[in-house]
């Protein structure tokens, strides 16, 4: 088993082909993109390939060691994961082409209209596991 992270982008990565800004969407329109998510969490509970998700608010603080008891603490600069990075999933599969098929189904969740979003998401590896590709 190899464990992937699943990125879901603010903006940074190609246009989705249902482009349109969750801050424009209908309260039920984000009600079905969240349960949507939910039940694509709780199938792959059963099936044992969910690790974690969670979704992130766009609110954020820069912090680095600056010496003893002194950690600087910014509001940006930001172009990075606060206006980037709205949410991430945890999965555990056993090939890189069963990651590649379910981050496919997730970027189908809906959208404006209830239409998929079929929007990019950046699927990585974690650092030390060896991706299974069959070439």
């Amino acid at each position: 088993m190899a464990k992937y992270l699943l990125l879901k982008h603010y903006r940074g990565g190609p246009a989705a082909v249902n482009d349109v800004p969750m801050e424009q969407w209908t309260p039920e329109e984000i009600s079905a993109h969240m349960q949507y998510m939910r039940d694509f969490a709780a199938r792959l509970e059963r099936t044992g390939e969910f690790v974690d998700a969670q979704a992130l608010s766009p609110e954020g603080t820069w912090v680095r060691y600056d010496g003893e008891g002194r950690p600087p603490v910014t509001d940006g600069p930001f172009a990075e994961t606060k206006d980037l990075i709205a949410g991430w999933m945890v999965i555990d599969v056993e090939t890189h082409e069963r990651a590649v098929e379910l981050a496919g189904e997730l970027s189908a969740a809906p959208g404006a209209g209830g239409r998929p979003i079929h929007e990019w998401l950046e699927l990585r590896p974690f650092y030390g596991e060896t991706p299974t590709v069959s070439e």
